[in-house]
């Protein structure tokens, strides 16, 4: 009987066509069409995993151990190749990772009061390094496509509340130039999502009732966003491919979705007569998830968007959903299963 509690890190790679269970008994990585285990490997090899990032569909894993019985220190960064099951670079650090984040060009370490850019992967050197407020949940987020002109990484700004927005694409070694600030929520960080393009960047407090969407060239506020009343932890929140969509999961175990190009189709007071819609201020204009849906009461999950308005909820219990949604506001289930024991499949990335 598997155990929900293993898992202590959940993850999608940068297409959110797969995702990395990081696990007390070791690690696995599973496709998402179909759900299939694609890889795993067992205490014995790699330790209790406290995070993993995956290079696209590749075989490129960034390994950081942690938990109960951790193989290697977790001030060291292992960048592990499937293909050939060996560790391909190994780069040790003052203190603990917090986070990594991949592009094919970049390697973005998190500690607690640093991130550290590298080149990556021929060859793997240090960019710069920029000193951060203390992170300990490790949020930073980067822009994952080559294609895009913008190369945007965000992180915690020192000012509370705020996101720092650095351009990798023009940010020379020497790392000079002045932080580019928003002023996003007045309470600390909990949440941070970048769309594929780098172009739009949401924000989430530790109260987790709001949501903001910003313009990453304008640092203007696009639209705000309510998931709910009662405040909550706010687990995750992904972009749409397109970016017309936004989704965010909470401790509540529910699952929202938002319209962000068409604002109108998301949910409003309307229903409510102007005179006491009037008396609540802010909060009656507020802008309420076009459609949700609840996987398992008080379960974290992480979300993201599958093909034809489909949304993925992978839930640290175990458990794997599957839901699509129209624009009416409508959520039916199309798919659950209980990932742990899911079988594996032999072919490649």
């Amino acid at each position: 009987m598997m155990k929900g509690s293993n898992i202590l890190n959940l993850r999608f790679n940068q297409d959110q066509g797969c995702f990395m269970a990081s696990m007390e008994n070791g690690l696995r990585v599973y496709n998402l069409e179909p759900l299939v285990e694609k890889t795993h490997y067992d205490t014995e090899t790699v330790g209790s995993v406290a995070s993993c990032e995956m290079l696209f569909r590749t075989n490129i894993l960034a390994i950081v151990s942690g938990g109960s019985h951790p193989k290697f220190p977790e001030n060291i960064l292992y960048i592990y190749d499937d293909s050939q099951k060996k560790t391909v670079i190994e780069i040790k650090f003052a203190s603990a990772v917090k986070a990594v984040r991949l592009r094919r060009d970049k390697l973005i370490v998190v500690l607690l009061n640093r991130i550290h850019v590298f080149s990556f992967l021929h060859p793997t050197r240090e960019l710069f390094s920029v000193e951060t407020q203390k992170n300990p949940k490790g949020l930073c987020e980067v822009s994952p496509l080559q294609s895009s002109h913008r190369q945007v990484l965000i992180f915690p700004g020192h000012k509370l509340g705020s996101v720092q927005i650095v351009e990798l694409s023009t940010t020379l070694q020497s790392y000079s130039s002045a932080p580019i600030y928003i002023q996003a929520h007045k309470n600390e960080l909990a949440c941070m999502a970048i769309n594929q393009q780098g172009t739009r960047v949401a924000t989430a407090s530790e109260q987790g009732t709001l949501i903001r969407v910003w313009d990453t060239t304008t640092r203007n506020q696009l639209v705000e966003l309510r998931r709910g009343a009662d405040p909550a932890t706010i687990h995750c929140m992904n972009f749409s491919a397109d970016s017309d969509f936004l989704c965010c999961s909470s401790d509540k175990g529910t699952v929202h979705i938002f319209a962000i190009k068409d604002t109108n189709l998301n949910r409003r007071m309307s229903g409510l007569p102007p005179a006491i819609r009037g008396t609540l201020g802010k909060y009656g204009d507020s802008q309420w998830a076009l459609a949700n849906f609840t996987v398992s009461a008080e379960c974290p999950c992480i979300c993201a968007f599958g093909p034809n308005n489909s949304i993925y909820a992978v839930c640290f219990d175990g458990t794997f959903h599957k839901y699509a949604f129209s624009t009416e506001g409508i959520c039916h289930g199309e798919a659950y299963d209980v990932f742990l024991e899911v079988d594996d499949d032999d072919d490649s990335f």
